[in-house]
């Protein structure tokens, strides 16, 4: 029988943490926990990975908090997503692809660095 994913107990671990990630006063919160597996979270995850402004302003979330559609035409039938992720405080969603709790970390943190790249700039 395999063993847990050891992913899995690291973005648990990081259930409430609020981390200020550098000098100009960004901060990551992180809000996850195991949920019921359904359609919206076949997982068993309810999650927010987020990235603020040091004014509070979200300019990064990943959550499955609610739906969000697919990009493309209007009459073709899109199944509904709930995985997905913001950039910047205005965006609606776009669909993310969970593929595992440590994928999603990875993921998370790469578009954390490319944003603070780009306000670098």
């Amino acid at each position: 029988m395999p063993g847990r994913d050891r992913s899995l107990d690291a973005l648990l671990d990081l259930h409430g943490e609020v981390l200020v990630i550098d000098e100009r006063g960004h901060v990551v919160k992180f809000v996850v926990r195991l949920t019921e597996v359904t359609e919206a979270r076949p997982h068993g995850l309810s999650y927010s990975l987020t990235l603020h402004d040091r004014k509070g302003r979200r300019l990064l979330g990943f959550d499955n908090a609610h739906a969000v559609e697919h990009p493309g035409g209007r009459y073709v039938e899109q199944p509904r997503v709930y995985d997905h992720l913001h950039r910047g405080p205005d965006d609606e969603g776009r669909p993310y692809v969970f593929v595992s709790p440590g994928t999603l970390i990875e993921d998370f943190w790469t578009e954390v660095e490319r944003i603070l790249d780009l306000d670098k700039e």
